[in-house]
């Protein structure tokens, strides 16, 4: 093999939707320990850390920002919730297409697949369990490394490489992220990676567009497409 593709995930709006598990924990979370109801209804979380998230629900509400032992204990909080609100999430599903990309992709030897995501790294797990997705990511970068994307995107990298070098010494490493909001193009990057855009998140195509992505899609249906990318047979 010539190249080994590294490809990382984002999960809400890329991987699935959690049909709203994620706002209604973080709002469960808020009220108990601020006593402060709706907190996330100010909230855009698309693409952004779940550091990120909760700050804008101490300045939109407590009018400050948060300190490090304040959101490490919100987010403690809402993971302890999680579990039930993805489980009673009426609107949970899978986004187009995936299940069998991931199948597809997996069954390649030229191909290792990490998760990317602002989800801390529990959270992402509890919701990728009730898809059965899990067992495709065994790394990854979180929002728990760092509320920063690029910083969190470089570690899932970091950690994917060290696995390859493992297996493949000899080989050389292409980058990809594939996420569904401009903030994954751009940190994706910054990363040194090469882009796919889907449309089935936060983001439009036309917003995605405007973002430069190396390649554009308006779902990931079409998995053989994606894989003749990795193979630098299709521009999208």
């Amino acid at each position: 093999m010539n190249s080994i593709h590294l490809i990382l995930f984002d999960v809400d709006g890329t991987l699935l939707l959690s049909g709203g598990a994620g706002a209604a924990a973080l709002n469960i979370a808020f009220k108990r320990m601020y006593g402060i109801p709706n907190a996330m209804r100010h909230v855009r979380p698309h693409g952004k850390t779940d550091e990120l998230i909760v700050q804008e629900m101490f300045r939109s509400h407590l009018e400050r920002r948060g300190s490090e032992s304040e959101v490490k204990a919100l987010l403690k909080k809402y993971v302890e919730i999680l579990p039930t609100t993805v489980r009673e999430s009426k609107n949970f599903h899978l986004m187009p297409g995936i299940p069998d990309l991931l199948s597809r992709l997996k069954n390649r030897t030229d191909v290792f697949m990490g998760l990317g995501t602002g989800n801390i790294e529990a959270g992402a797990r509890i919701k990728l369990s009730r898809g059965g997705l899990n067992e495709f990511f065994s790394f990854g970068g979180f929002g728990s490394d760092s509320g920063d994307r690029a910083e969190l995107l470089e570690a899932g990298f970091q950690r994917g490489e060290a696995i390859i070098e493992k297996i493949f010494p000899r080989d050389s490493v292409s980058r990809w992220v594939i996420g569904d909001t401009w903030r994954d193009v751009s940190a994706g990057r910054v990363c040194g990676a090469s882009t796919i855009a889907v449309a089935t998140g936060g983001d439009s195509l036309y917003e995605l567009a405007s973002a430069s992505p190396d390649f554009l899609f308006a779902t990931l249906e079409n998995k053989q497409a994606v894989c003749e990318l990795l193979d630098g047979g299709v521009r999208a």
